[in-house]
């Protein structure tokens, strides 16, 4: 395994760090399961994509953000003030999404930035680590706001709508506010993923977003697996570390052969033997 192939891990593992990083937010800190993760990713694909033709990459991963908490706003209205099923309500949003991505794409299914200027242009200077080092800036920078955001008394009744929503109720807290508030951060963290990748792989696809959710549950429960302490601090890296490593694999099951069409699968059984192996530790813990 040459230097590339590894350099190349690590930036797509720090490109799903992000995308991981704002799925925490909805499944770990909110305890919802969002499945528009998959339309938002490719929302901030087909965004990043339309303003790096036009020359303005870098407005494309912050518009592609704001992009992204407009989306799951919607989601999270469909939860709160509709009272549709989280499930359903993010199944709803994501098939919605596939239009609207469509169109924002000139309804074309792929967009090409092979010839175009895109965030990392600027840093070609300090080639081959020059989109490492962006990218890990950019991680580094969400989890430090993360980290304070998280310990701040909004960040607070955010985790305690999480964990015990009843009781925030019951302190006069809007449950509903905190749920917006809370799906809008994670999917606007899930879309700026997409920007990055767009920008990073010089191209977007309509479908660059099917799997995602099964990436971001990867990297959040492999990464929980090593590191389970519940200080915020520890759990946000241990997210990163888990999208790193969950990219390792499938790099190294590329090298051994694996065909890219299984990678999915692949994917899926991580998360399987993940939690099966938490859950026989608990079990374990019990006896």
């Amino acid at each position: 395994m040459n230097m590339t192939i590894i350099l190349g891990a690590l930036e797509l593992g720090g490109i799903f760090a992000i995308l991981s990083l704002g799925l925490y937010i909805s499944y770990k800190i909110l305890n919802l399961p969002d499945l528009t993760v998959d339309g938002s990713f490719t929302l901030g694909c087909a965004v990043s994509a339309i303003f790096t033709v036009h020359s303005y990459p870098y407005l494309g991963i912050i518009v592609s953000f704001l992009a992204g908490c407009f989306a799951d706003l919607v989601t999270a209205l469909l939860i709160t003030k509709i009272k549709i099923m989280p499930l359903l309500a993010g199944i709803l949003t994501m098939t919605g999404l596939y239009s609207i991505n469509l169109r924002i794409m000139n309804d074309s299914p792929s967009i090409s930035l092979f010839e175009e200027s895109t965030i990392f242009s600027s840093l070609s200077f300090l080639q081959p680590y020059d989109k490492l080092i962006l990218i890990g800036l950019i991680v580094f920078l969400i989890a430090l706001f993360l980290h304070y955001f998280l310990r701040t008394q909004l960040g607070l009744a955010l985790r305690a709508c999480g964990d015990n929503e009843d009781m925030v109720r019951a302190s006069s807290i809007d449950t509903d506010k905190m749920k917006i508030l809370g799906l809008s951060l994670a999917n606007g963290f899930v879309a700026m993923s997409g920007a990055v990748f767009t920008q990073h792989q010089t191209f977007a696809d309509i479908n660059s977003g099917t799997g995602m959710m099964v990436i971001g549950l990867a990297s959040i429960i492999v990464g929980m697996t090593f590191i389970k302490k519940d200080k915020i601090i520890f759990q946000l890296l241990a997210v990163i570390i888990g999208a790193i490593f969950y990219r390792g694999i499938l790099t190294v099951a590329l090298q051994l052969g694996l065909p890219s069409g299984d990678l999915k699968l692949l994917s899926a059984l991580l998360v399987v033997l993940a939690i099966a192996s938490t859950q026989m530790k608990r079990r374990k813990k019990r006896c």
